[in-house]
């Protein structure tokens, strides 16, 4: 039995395929009972967090679900999925808890870092992966079935702040003269050439057959989990090695943007798949390459997130800073 008015936090991540939820059943406790829900089969968050928890038998004391969008004034948009704007509000009335809050999902990303452990992360671009030491900004960003972007900032204390925003939809990072045609094309079927749709799942499909189409070899339209499996076929791999070399682009500009000399992280559900293209790619010659300031970005080391969940982790940070006197407690939670 719990104490009155205690129970675990359920925390969630929900983007625009997939929506994980799980529970923690103490303040920096692993994430457990975790399941992965498809988003597409719900209206909306407060639905999706309700089908999780019927299938639970505690009740928890509090909330924070992450979304792969903006958050702000008691509202969230997930995006790249096919819900309506929600009211934070109606989450809370859905799930009946005290506490229940709604992040963007990259701000938990970030809120993650400084828990991460050296398993949890793989250098890129060399043998030394950031140690966050509460001195400098750290950033994240990733692609899946959009981009990410968030940042975080060491407050006196030893405390973290996230700094979420939007920056997937700035413009295409388009360096070689190959790339600036991709991005003309891509302005011309689209209206506008914005990173994120070259730089994220539906973008790396995007970007296999505008490559084909500027190459004179137009290409069977394959969708990005077939381009990563078909890595021996050549315009598959010169997909994923420019998909690379633009987000080392796109990951200058990010750390250049925020200041963020304690490190560059990498998320989202593409990259892990295709880690040693990353690693063979031009991204960190990429990311290095603004002059006058290369010497800058030198500095600044960049590695791939590989914890399979680290916006779950986020989330219970949030709550523990937020809320700490609604701290979880629970009985013992195997892992799923």
């Amino acid at each position: 039995m719990t104490a009155e008015g205690a129970g675990p936090w359920l925390v969630g991540d929900v983007g625009g395929t997939n929506a994980r939820f799980a529970l923690v059943g103490t303040p920096g406790a692993a994430p457990t009972r975790v399941r992965v829900l498809p988003t597409r089969d719900f209206t909306g968050l407060g639905e999706a967090a309700a089908a999780y928890l019927a299938d639970e038998t505690v009740r928890p004391a509090a909330a924070c679900l992450a979304v792969a969008g903006p958050v702000g004034g008691g509202r969230y948009h997930l995006t790249n999925a096919d819900w309506r704007p929600g009211e934070v509000a109606d989450v809370r009335e859905r799930l009946g808890l005290p506490v229940v809050e709604v992040v963007n999902d990259f701000a938990a990303l970030a809120a993650s870092l400084p828990s991460l452990g050296p398993d949890d992360v793989r250098p890129v671009g060399g043998d030394t992966a950031p140690a966050p030491d509460g001195t400098a900004p750290l950033a994240v960003l990733g692609p899946g079935t959009g981009m990410g972007v968030a940042g975080l900032v060491p407050v006196p204390g030893g405390q973290w702040i996230p700094t979420p925003g939007e920056g997937g939809h700035v413009d295409a990072p388009a360096a070689t003269d190959e790339e600036i045609e991709v991005a003309r094309l891509l302005r011309d079927e689209c209206g506008v050439a914005s990173a994120e749709l070259l730089l994220s799942g539906d973008g790396l499909a995007r970007l296999h057959r505008l490559l084909g189409a500027v190459r004179g070899t137009p290409a069977e339209p394959l969708t990005a989990a077939q381009i990563v499996a078909g890595l021996d076929d050549p315009l598959c791999a010169d997909a994923v090695a420019v998909f690379c070399a633009l987000l080392g682009s796109f990951a200058g500009n990010v750390a250049l943007t925020l200041g963020a000399r304690g490190g560059v992280y990498l998320g989202g559900g593409i990259l892990p798949r295709i880690t040693d293209a990353l690693e063979a790619s031009d991204f960190r010659a990429r990311f290095e390459a603004k002059p006058p300031v290369e010497g800058y970005l030198r500095a600044i080391p960049t590695a791939l997130v590989v914890h399979p969940y680290p916006a779950l982790l986020g989330a219970a940070a949030h709550l523990a800073r937020t809320h700490p006197a609604q701290g979880a407690a629970a009985p013992t939670l195997e892992t799923v």
